[in-house]
């Protein structure tokens, strides 16, 4: 990591969770075992895969041929919404073990707040009390259906992960999150680029002034709020790139700086909306049955 010492988050449970994952999101059959065994050799030690990204066994392929000792890798995985309610998870987690080639999981969250979350949370509780599962939580989970979840289940979830990056920064989730133990987890940091994000002025200036790129200030800055972030790529010089910022420090008037381009709006959907259902009950529908 060129210098560079990875820095940690500790969950409410004690398990140490790196703060810069690599993630999986789009990433093809075809290429994931080869990004997977890149980033391991670049240094990452924490995957982030879903049962509804289709590349479990690809995953689980490239960190078989990374030869890294299992015990040295935090591997997180999701559960999908077709696979909730209690049998149907504890299978799927089966499942998505046996496409990983592993015989437990660091992290599994609950993929979307739809559907049965308490028949599938039920099951994550029993896996996790197991030693199957080492930590749970959920994703996309907004203030109140976190708070839902603190509130009436045995244990409370661990982690959430929801989309944030400079311009849907999610402080108010945050606090939320802080104030209920729970770790916050971003995915999209980059807002797959979208408004032009990699050539913001700002975030350009902020870079120049520590010879560093948008991506690099964009991680920094999360993990400075102590948010642990997903970046991906499949090129082997971006996955250096965007673990190479442990070696320098945002001051807090760039952090302030950087504060001032929230829009506190989703640059792809909210999940909390009736027409969010609608998306999901379509999503669903178009990914049954697919491997």
């Amino acid at each position: 990591m060129e210098g560079n010492q990875m820095e940690y988050l500790k969950l409410a449970n004690g398990v140490e969770i790196p703060k810069i994952g690599y993630g999986v999101f789009q990433v093809g059959k075809e290429d994931a075992p080869r990004c997977v065994r890149e980033a391991i050799e670049t240094g990452y030690r924490h995957i982030d895969t879903a049962q509804s990204y289709f590349n479990e066994a690809e995953v689980g392929q490239g960190i078989k041929d990374s030869g890294i000792d299992r015990k040295n890798l935090f591997l997180t995985t999701k559960v999908w919404i077709s696979n909730y309610g209690y049998e149907n998870t504890l299978e799927s987690i089966d499942v998505s073990l046996k496409k990983l080639g592993t015989d437990y999981l660091d992290l599994v969250l609950l993929h979307q707040p739809f559907s049965d979350t308490y028949g599938a949370w039920r099951a994550l509780e029993k896996l996790y009390k197991d030693g199957v599962i080492r930590a749970i939580g959920v994703s996309n989970f907004y203030p109140d259906r976190l708070a839902d979840m603190v509130a009436f289940n045995e244990i409370a979830p661990m982690v959430n992960q929801v989309e944030t990056n400079p311009l849907n920064q999610q402080i108010e989730a945050h606090k939320n999150m802080l104030k209920r133990g729970v770790a916050h987890e971003a995915w999209a940091p980059f807002g797959e680029g979208m408004q032009n994000m990699f050539s913001n002025p700002t975030l350009a200036k902020i870079g120049e002034t520590h010879g560093k790129s948008v991506a690099q200030v964009i991680l920094r800055w999360l993990t400075q709020r102590d948010i642990i972030a997903l970046p991906k790529s499949t090129h082997k010089e971006r996955m250096e790139e965007n673990l190479n910022i442990f070696d320098f420090c945002l001051t807090d008037d760039e952090m302030k700086t950087i504060a001032g381009l929230d829009t506190k709006t989703s640059l792809f959907f909210h999940h909390d909306t009736p027409e969010a259902v609608d998306r999901f009950v379509g999503y669903v529908k178009a990914r049954a049955g697919r491997e």
